[in-house]
């Protein structure tokens, strides 16, 4: 099974790889908690997620009676980081179809990647906690190469080419950073639509969308021909 046209596949992690709101949302209302604010639900949660914690936070607050002060959001930032670190695997899976996916992938010989705008170091450790760390050539963060190189930029997946040794490559994610990343980067996206999209999956500039991981592989056959 040699045939297959892309060398390598990155991932985005949250909503695209993982289904993390769970975990994510317990740590930020454990934060709003402290903020003295109400709660928000799992539906609200997918909507805050994209570009990092900071900007999940931020966006907490905002649909909750709006911004605190600068010092307090860094106080109550670390303590959502400080939570959610202890608290990682909770409830975070693969999305449905995902392990026979990667089992499909990896059988074309296909070198598997993570691009999260996620910190490495977290990234890391909840691959590690699910067990599937040994499944990834590399898994890169937001912070990997600095402050302001993240997605939508297209560093890290230049970096993920660089790690991977190189070749033909495309990229799976849910996100307006995710699509722009890779178009930065001259790489096809396929948008899955059960993540946390921050638009209409087909509004998001992909070069697919798909509903269901058993329609990637197929669909990366198709762009890739």
């Amino acid at each position: 099974m040699t045939d297959f046209p892309y060398d390598i596949v990155g991932f985005d992690l949250d909503g695209t790889l993982l289904d993390t709101h769970g975990d994510l949302g317990h740590a930020v209302n454990h934060a709003l908690a402290l903020a003295g604010r109400e709660p928000v639900d799992k539906e609200t949660v997918r909507t805050l997620v994209g570009g990092g914690a900071r900007k999940m936070l931020a966006r907490a607050f905002e649909v909750t009676g709006g911004p605190v002060a600068e010092d307090r959001f860094e106080e109550l930032h670390a303590q959502l980081m400080a939570y959610y670190t202890a608290n990682i695997a909770r409830d975070t899976h693969l999305f449905p179809g995902g392990e026979a996916m990667l089992d499909g992938l990896a059988a074309r010989g296909v070198k598997i990647a993570v691009v999260t705008n996620k910190l490495e170091h977290l990234a890391v450790r909840l691959f590690e906690e699910l067990g599937l760390a040994k499944r990834f050539v590399t898994v890169i963060g937001g912070d990997t190469l600095g402050p302001g190189r993240a997605k939508p930029k297209p560093d890290l997946l230049h970096l993920m080419l660089e790690r991977a040794g190189g070749g033909r490559a495309a990229y799976v994610g849910d996100t307006s950073y995710d699509t722009g990343g890779a178009a930065a980067a001259g790489l096809p996206c396929v948008v899955v639509s059960f993540g946390f999209n921050d638009a209409e999956p087909e509004t998001l500039g992909g070069s697919a969308v798909i509903d269901h991981f058993d329609e990637l592989i197929p669909t990366l056959e198709r762009l890739g021909a």
